[in-house]
């Protein structure tokens, strides 16, 4: 591709008053509206003055600007270009929207996750975020923490925290299953040095909380984790929910001397990386071994505090050379990764499950490459009500993704769904009092875009 040599672009101006950028806003937040956006927030947040004026639109104005690739209080400008304030009423001024955010205090924050969760729940019913209603499903519950990483000395709460990098801690609960793409849950902004079980136990209650008040209500549920969140108050926090825990254990002596209990003909070789099937035994050939032992976790509390349980443990060669070694070893060594569980399958089963936990980590990437790209604020409350946006932004996008039928979409990326269906040019062409949105000719994924749009502005069919 190359710029055209026999009609080159002669001038640029800017003055064409009836084009937008992003003409996916549109059935998206036709979908934000259906799922009653604007009243949760109104409904729910109390921010005083007249700054927290309008509640709902605000709320609104930030998540719509944030599904268009919004990553700071100055691009929330996009939503103030060309035709823009013909498709949409309240397109708010960025320094209005930064005005309201600096003051929300932590109380109106916990307002806003009230407000993301209903909001949540609200698109499971309007379409199938969290899949069909007849699945059954194990439903997976994620639990990790991230470094979003500051610049600047004026940001409230940031410091190094594990990783060494100057950010706030974002910690994020996702949901998912076999066939359904990760879903934010439950989500909380904490100082950058804070350690990673701090308030971990309170977002898997009402993470858990909110899968009960879903359609997802009766299926096992499993929580996973790393070894950060291995904690008596984690894992009993999920048991009093009825949900089953995978959790990463940390090597303490407990831990070592169960695995040294196991006996060498209790391993089973593994399905790992660079492993090869052998069509003539049906088995793989492997290095990695996965083997399974009775373990109570916790004995340090009283009896009825113990959590009873299985450690499932996988060994792979060592082969990582040690400094002053003069000649190899005489015997090949292991290196060992072990987890708790309570739930029944099997050692294999559990260790290819508990191994898909990672999945968490693409939706923090993608956080990272979209809204949450920065904290824009120096107060931290803001930055946390911000946090709580573009959550809510991730999961209309991701929600949308879904009413397109195409099911590459539905697992995408949201840099994927925003390049195909959302920052689509568009005219907007009035007739009659009513707009018209003529889009680009051979859009290649037009198909799904007018699905979308027929999704959500089609009326339901009448019941008789």
């Amino acid at each position: 591709m190359q710029l055209s040599h026999s009609r080159p672009v002669a001038s640029a101006v800017f003055d064409e008053p009836n084009l937008v950028s992003a003409a996916g806003l549109v059935p998206v937040m036709g979908l934000a509206a259906r799922a009653g956006l604007r009243e949760l927030a109104d409904e729910w947040l109390s921010v005083p003055t007249d700054k927290g004026a309008n509640a709902g639109l605000k709320i609104s104005s930030l998540v719509a600007g944030m599904v268009a690739g919004a990553d700071s209080i100055e691009d929330m400008a996009l939503l103030r270009h060309g035709g823009m304030g013909k498709a949409f009423d309240a397109t708010y001024a960025p320094s209005t929207l930064g005005s309201f955010l600096r003051a929300f205090t932590f109380g109106h924050v916990r307002q806003a996750d009230a407000v993301a969760s209903r909001f949540l729940i609200n698109l499971a019913v309007n379409t199938s975020l969290l899949g069909d209603r007849d699945g059954t499903q194990t439903v997976m519950v994620d639990l990790d923490d991230t470094i979003v990483q500051v610049h600047g000395y004026q940001k409230q709460g940031a410091s190094f925290g594990y990783s060494g990098v100057r950010g706030l801690n974002a910690l994020l609960a996702t949901v998912s299953t076999q066939t359904i793409a990760p879903v934010i849950v439950a989500q909380r902004l904490r100082k950058g040095s804070v350690g990673s079980p701090r308030g971990a136990s309170r977002l898997i209650t009402d993470a858990l909380a909110l899968v009960a008040r879903t359609h997802l209500a009766g299926r096992p549920v499993l929580v996973r984790a790393d070894s950060a969140f291995y904690s008596h108050a984690l894992v009993t926090a999920a048991r009093k929910t009825g949900a089953d825990v995978s959790v990463t254990v940390r090597m303490d002596p407990a831990v070592k001397r169960a695995i040294a209990s196991i006996a060498p003909d209790a391993w089973a070789t593994i399905k790992y990386t660079d492993a090869i099937f052998d069509q003539t035994t049906g088995t793989w050939t492997s290095k990695a071994q996965v083997a399974e032992v009775p373990f109570t976790a916790f004995t340090s509390k009283k009896k009825a505090d113990q959590v009873p349980g299985r450690l499932v443990v996988r060994r792979i060669p060592d082969l990582a050379p040690k400094a002053g070694d003069g000649q190899g070893t005489l015997f090949e060594t292991w290196r060992f990764h072990a987890f708790f569980t309570t739930t029944d399958a099997d050692a294999v089963t559990a260790d290819q499950t508990h191994r898909r936990h990672p999945i968490i980590e693409n939706v923090n990437a993608d956080l990272k490459a979209s809204a949450l790209a920065h904290l824009p604020s120096g107060v931290f409350n803001a930055n946390a009500a911000w946090l709580v946006c573009a959550v809510m932004a991730f999961n209309l996008t991701r929600a949308a993704a879904t009413l397109t039928g195409a099911s590459t979409l539905a697992k995408a990326t949201t840099a994927t769904i925003r390049l195909r269906l959302i920052t689509v040019p568009a005219r907007i062409a009035t007739s009659a009092r009513r707009h018209h949105l003529h889009l680009p000719r051979a859009w290649p994924w037009q198909t799904a875009w007018s699905a979308l749009y027929a999704a959500v502005f089609t009326p339901p069919a009448a019941v008789t």
